[in-house]
């Protein structure tokens, strides 16, 4: 795949070199490509329909539920049993043992005995299994404050405090989505082919869009079974403001050096997306109004956006400064002429941050959904084609990719200590990936190969002094350590958005940046990094929910024209 195939008309896509950089993966927003947004434009245009099947819950907060969506052709349900958790077993570690809450997605309509099944399992998380009929499994846990704050205000007939919900934005937190084949799921092979599983990860946002819902319906039903008569429902405007959090860690980072063939495909999307607006010969005056309308409910949304980490902080600063300046030059005339889009793009590169620009590449989409919307159908991969190693490349033809496409690791004097002062392992106390220093922890025996800058340059190194028409079978039968990186590289050379261009081990390395950019895929935004290892986001904040996808219009609920709800 080269660049040139994939630019649409006169605008070249950005390249690899630009993005695909820790920091500016590390500024990515959320977009009409994100994942959550694909999800509820397709319940909504083909109208899906919402039921409420089953709610068994007692006083004490303890039963099942069970929350259908119905599709044009199948039926998905989301089981959730809830439960009685002391305080003391509360943990958002993987390695926890009991939660609040737990769920699976069911394919189709789930019967007495299917419940029955999955009550004996499903509590139990990694130490249950389930089977091919169940899509994830997912659990949660209260944000306790939050949540006692709603239930006693609304058992007394009052609202919460908008200041409150703001401050932590959900009452459950999830903990693990699991799917594609996890605790004996069904494989993602097996529901690929569902239109409404074409675009990636979508069984899961859906898991936890009727997560969302339950959450909120279970604080109202325990309120209403405290206070009852008194007792009344979260505020309908109020209750949008909720979403559902997450604390997202190491054990994600790896996942977009995992997958190469799927990052190159997402990113992909997204700068031929971008291309597609930048080439438009004008603006319509309905669009422009749109991007105008769009831009004051991004700078609101970022008015809202909180950290208290050092680095995150001084982005949203940074980032504010450049909506007044972005706004300001929109004001004056920046829209008006020939190719618009593709000037003021030109121009955030030197005037904006890269938070700024990257927010702006997500605005731009916003007026456009004819233009873009779609591409999320060709966000999916199918890995195993690229896992096949072509044996008859001769070593001349891999030098030559190695030093076009890994110009920036053959750069780097991999002997220096900070060079490779960290190494990615997996703790055999929490199953959790680590990022261990390694001039201070015995880990380095026990690496993961996610180093591919270092592994691409010992590769190079290998190649000295071998004959340029040396094929690479047999290259590998005398060196089968490069094995792994040499896949890579030819992966790399078919789909140039496959490589993160940055030192994965180094000294600097941020792996919040990896965290950022798959969550902002996902549809996050308020990413609050709490170290420079994990980040909390919010998930579906703003958005309807399941029984007003018919009555609400939602196309832009990201970035919300709420009105003021009254304290």
């Amino acid at each position: 795949m080269k660049l040139d195939q994939l630019s649409p008309d006169r605008v070249a896509l950005r390249p690899p070199e630009t993005v695909m950089r820790l920091a500016r993966m590390g500024s990515f927003h959320q977009s009409r490509l994100s994942f959550m947004r694909v999800l509820l434009r397709r319940l909504k245009s083909e109208k899906w329909r919402f039921e409420r099947r089953a709610f068994e819950i007692d006083a004490r907060g303890v039963g099942h539920a069970v929350y259908t969506m119905h599709g044009p052709v199948r039926s998905y349900s989301l089981v959730a049993f809830a439960h009685d958790l002391p305080p003391e077993q509360r943990s958002d570690r993987v390695i926890a043992t009991a939660w609040d809450a737990t769920f699976t997605l069911f394919d189709g309509l789930p019967s007495d005995a299917d419940i029955d099944r999955l009550a004996r399992n499903v509590p139990l998380q990694e130490a249950g299994r389930v089977t091919s009929t169940e899509l994830t499994v997912s659990r949660a846990n209260r944000s306790v404050r939050l949540f006692d704050h709603v239930l006693d205000c609304l058992s007394r007939g009052e609202q919460p405090d908008p200041a409150q919900v703001d401050a932590v934005g959900y009452l459950m937190r999830t903990t693990a989505v699991y799917g594609s084949g996890k605790l004996g799921a069904a494989d993602r092979e097996s529901i690929c082919d569902r239109p409404e599983f074409a675009a990636p990860f979508q069984a899961e946002m859906l898991t936890v869009f009727l997560i969302r819902g339950f959450v909120l319906d279970l604080v109202e039903h325990l309120a209403q079974n405290r206070g009852g008569s008194r007792a009344v429902p979260v505020d309908p405007a109020l209750r949008r403001r909720f979403g559902i959090g997450n604390s997202t860690g190491l054990g994600m980072a790896p996942f977009l050096l995992n997958h190469p063939i799927l990052l190159n495909n997402w990113i992909a999307a997204r700068e031929t997306a971008l291309a597609r607006v930048r080439a438009l010969p004008v603006i319509a005056p309905g669009d422009a109004e749109a991007f105008r309308t769009m831009l004051r409910r991004g700078r609101r949304n970022i008015d809202e956006w909180h950290s208290e980490h050092p680095i995150q902080c001084g982005k949203i600063a940074e980032l504010k400064t450049d909506l007044d300046r972005l706004d300001a030059h929109v004001e004056s005339g920046a829209l008006v002429g020939a190719l618009p889009w593709d000037r003021l793009y030109r121009w955030a590169e030197t005037a904006l941050s890269l938070e700024g620009q990257e927010l702006l590449v997500a605005l731009m989409m916003e007026p456009y959904g004819a233009l873009v919307d779609d591409l999320p159908m060709r966000m999916s991969a199918d890995e195993t084609a690229g896992f096949r190693i072509e044996g008859g490349m001769t070593v001349a033809r891999l030098r030559e990719i190695l030093e076009h496409d890994y110009a920036w690791a053959l750069g780097i004097d991999w002997g220096r200590p900070e060079a490779q002062a960290r190494a990615w392992y997996v703790s055999a106390e929490k199953l959790e990936p680590r990022l261990g220093e390694r001039h201070l922890e015995p880990v380095a025996a026990y690496e993961q190969p996610l180093a591919p800058g270092r592994d691409a340059a010992l590769l190079f190194e290998a190649l000295k002094g071998e004959d340029a028409d040396t094929r690479v079978a047999d290259l590998l039968l005398r060196l089968p350590e490069h094995r792994h990186i040499l896949r890579r590289v030819q992966i790399a050379a078919r789909h140039p958005y496959a490589e993160i261009r940055d030192n994965t081990v180094g000294a600097d390395v941020l792996p919040i940046d990896l965290l950022r950019a798959k969550l902002s895929f996902f549809g996050a935004c308020h990413f609050d990094p709490r170290s420079d290892r994990w980040v909390r986001i919010n998930m579906f904040r703003n958005a309807p929910f399941p029984h007003e996808l018919a009555e609400i219009e939602f196309a832009g609920w990201t970035y919300p024209d709420l009105p003021e709800v009254p304290s």
